[in-house]
């Protein structure tokens, strides 16, 4: 405060300190609803953890080349060789994984507490956009490492979008720069992870946030007849949410680096056009929609994968009720849960496709639908000619 005193007058020679010092006051003492819990903290989570993408990011890209001869060396001398380079990209990659687990919460408690209704629908599509841009930062630099799992994931990955009507070949070759996954895959998703993706989300997250402060947090009142937070029966923004805020962040920090010192980012091997890896599968914010798209027909399966964040994005505007309240919502509520489900449900089945577990001392082999087949020692076959019939689809869907 000493020195805020002192270094006052030269600012107020250059700004209008009155103004700026009311709308900081304003600001830090704004008033939030006494429900106001930690449930709440997910958003600024979200937004500490895109910092931590950022200057970790910085940080990666001193020694990263982003060329096929390079691109895995590179990433091997991080972590092996530069100091603290195994920290940075470990607390780069989990905080990836993190950030897209605290954006979907941050909007699971946005849409069960039916803060996205008026006047507030924007802010929730800024929300639904933040979210689409945070998992293709995730679909674009899963490449970057250039090993075999990232390879072969974005060959998959990007070998979907060529089914999407007219503009579906087009698109592929923009992604991929060709017919194949190349180098100049590797450069294009370079791009489009350092430079443009970081814009478009600051200017999002920086919109929301505008927003946010605007309109202030939602109440439980029905649309229309919020009334104004009186200061004595709500909760201040500082200290109180500010301090539970900093908590959270420091169980955060500390869950980060024990995720990276108990479970490190393998490496794995240099990405082989030649050679398919057995198993390939996407990071597991997209493995609801993988396994769906495997009982449809590639084109139908792209509608099908679509209708999910088309009715994100147009929630507010189909849901005409004035309640807030998550009990006086009994629809919205219940389509929310079976949504919640099916993700889950898919997400599970998906991990489980084409893969064997043991249980119970007996092995089982789940097929591309993750039907699981008992297998019969010693050369894993299944047990029957049925089991058999009904792994065979599987080269068809490869």
């Amino acid at each position: 405060m000493k020195l805020y005193e002192k270094i006052r007058p030269w600012l107020a020679q250059r700004f209008n300190m009155p103004v700026v010092e009311e709308f900081v006051e304003h600001q830090a003492g704004k008033p939030l609803p006494t429900h106001t819990g930690f449930w709440h903290t997910f958003g600024s989570l979200s937004l500490y953890l895109f910092l931590n993408q950022i200057v970790t990011g910085i940080l990666l890209m001193i020694y990263y080349r982003p060329t096929t001869s390079t691109a895995f060396e590179s990433i091997r001398f991080i972590m092996t060789k530069a100091h603290f380079g195994w920290l940075i990209r470990g607390l780069h990659a989990w905080g990836a994984t993190l950030m897209v687990l605290c954006v979907l919460v941050h909007m699971m408690r946005t849409f069960f507490m039916g803060a996205y209704k008026k006047p507030r629908e924007l802010t929730w599509v800024l929300g639904v956009f933040i979210f689409g841009c945070t998992i293709t930062f995730g679909f674009t630099g899963y490449l970057l490492p250039w090993n075999q799992l990232s390879y072969w994931a974005t060959t998959v990955g990007t070998e979907i979008t060529g089914a999407i009507p007219w503009a579906g070949n087009y698109i592929k070759l923009l992604l991929r720069g060709g017919e194949g996954v190349t180098g100049e895959t590797l450069a294009r998703f370079y791009v489009l992870h350092v430079v443009v993706l970081p814009w478009v989300l600051t200017m999002l997250v920086a919109t929301h946030l505008f927003l946010m402060r605007v309109q202030g947090l939602a109440t439980m009142e029905r649309v229309g007849e919020e009334k104004p937070l009186d200061p004595k029966q709500s909760i201040p923004f500082f200290p109180h949410h500010v301090l539970k805020e900093g908590v959270i962040f420091c169980v955060l920090i500390g869950a980060m680096v024990t995720l990276v010192v108990m479970w490190p980012v393998e490496l794995g091997e240099k990405a082989d056009p030649f050679v398919t890896p057995e198993g390939i599968k996407p990071e597991w914010y997209f493995l609801s929609t993988y396994q769906l798209l495997k009982y449809f027909p590639k084109l139908l399966g792209i509608f099908v994968s679509l209708i999910p964040p088309l009715l994100l994005l147009l929630w507010p505007f189909l849901d005409r009720s004035p309640e807030r309240h998550p009990r006086k919502r009994p629809v919205a509520v219940s389509i929310g849960v079976l949504g919640l489900l099916l993700a889950i449900v898919f997400g599970v089945l998906g991990h489980l496709s084409e893969s064997t577990i043991t249980w119970r001392g007996q092995r089982y082999q789940f097929d591309i639908y993750a039907v699981p087949h008992r297998l019969t020692a010693p050369n894993h076959a299944p047990d029957s000619a049925k089991s058999r019939e009904a792994v065979a689809p599987s080269t068809e869907h490869q």
